[in-house]
């Protein structure tokens, strides 16, 4: 199996550059991808069980990787929900199928989002885990517009090795995650 192009990039350019700009002493302390988790939370699963399904496989199609229905934790009677009712998909990727997925999420999906002037750079979460949230799931090339019966949204979480959001912020703009050019 072929390397994928992002992993290629981060080991010959990213992690020069990251390591000169942070000053490590050693190439184990420079950040990197640990995984990507994609999670997309189903609140109309309560009436219609079909609907988790229909998300585990657009998940799946997306990420080229089995997604499984997340459970409910507590019992809600207001929402009508109770324990262990499958409320949504999430799928983790690390490896391989992360790097392949980050490429094709900035080079693919990303631009094809309407009004695009890139992603937010206040997800990160102060210890430089990176999570942003997509509004459409139409914008991946995998899914078929014409099988979506309901248009929804999903939350991508970039967990890094980074010790600060600085450092992750770093790692993501030299990985070509489109930041937009607004000041912090």
């Amino acid at each position: 199996m072929a390397i994928p192009r992002l992993k290629e990039k981060y080991q010959q350019e990213v992690v020069e550059a990251l390591k000169g700009r942070f000053q490590y002493k050693s190439v184990m302390q420079v950040p990197r991808l640990k995984k990507i988790v994609i999670n997309k939370g189903i609140g109309a699963a309560v009436a219609d069980k079909k609907l988790v399904d229909v998300g585990v496989e657009e998940l799946t199609l997306i990420t080229g990787q089995k997604a499984v229905a997340t459970l409910s934790k507590n019992a809600i009677s207001n929402f009508k929900l109770r324990e262990n009712m499958p409320i949504g998909a999430k799928v983790t990727l690390r490896g391989n199928r992360m790097y392949e997925f980050l490429d094709r999420l900035t080079s693919v999906a990303l631009p094809r989002v309407r009004d695009f002037k890139g992603v937010s750079d206040k997800g990160f979460d102060g210890r430089g885990n990176y999570t942003m949230g997509i509004k459409e799931q139409i914008i991946f090339p995998e899914i078929s517009i014409e099988k979506v019966n309901k248009i929804s949204g999903m939350d991508i979480t970039l967990v890094t090795s980074a010790n600060t959001d600085e450092e992750g912020l770093e790692l993501l703009k030299a990985l070509g995650m489109p930041f937009s050019n607004q000041k912090r």
